[in-house]
């Protein structure tokens, strides 16, 4: 009964760990849905053509993250030269993906926006990386810090 009730425990804990990240990465994503509306002073029409095309580009780079990162993690010094070959052709071909998957994104966005919305778009994105990145900074200087 006891062995249950710390499996039980540790469950929960890990479950209230993953929905706090969860709710974490929701409340970015929202930021930044608010941030780049606001900068790139999105019409409805031009907003709901676009934050399809944005959010299945945005899936796409997170499969391209996910899969270089376990790409990496196959990486070692006692590798096979057969295995390392695959290795670097898995990665050349990611890559190739990679710039396939934003050309094609740039030319979705080119049949709903202008190409100067496009540029600010890409400005807006650094904007926001670099304000996010100033406030983990912040956050891990002072862990008090509670601004958004």
């Amino acid at each position: 009964m006891k062995k249950i009730a710390i499996i039980l425990f540790i469950s929960l804990l890990s479950w209230s760990s993953f929905s706090q990240h969860h709710e974490k990465r929701e409340k970015i994503k929202a930021l930044k849905v608010a941030f780049i509306t606001e900068r790139l002073a999105l019409t409805e029409t031009e907003a709901q053509k676009f934050w399809p095309i944005y959010n299945a580009y945005e899936s796409k780079k997170d499969m391209h993250r996910r899969t270089s990162y376990n790409k990496q993690q196959q990486i070692s010094e006692d590798m096979s030269e057969a295995n390392a070959k695959i290795l670097l052709n898995d990665l050349i071909t990611l890559e190739k993906d990679r710039q396939n998957t934003r050309i094609e994104y740039n030319q979705n966005l080119l049949k709903v926006l202008p190409a100067k919305k496009i540029i600010k778009l890409r400005i807006a994105e650094d904007e926001f990386n670099i304000k996010m990145l100033e406030e983990y900074k912040k956050r891990q200087k002072d862990p008090t810090h509670k601004n958004p």
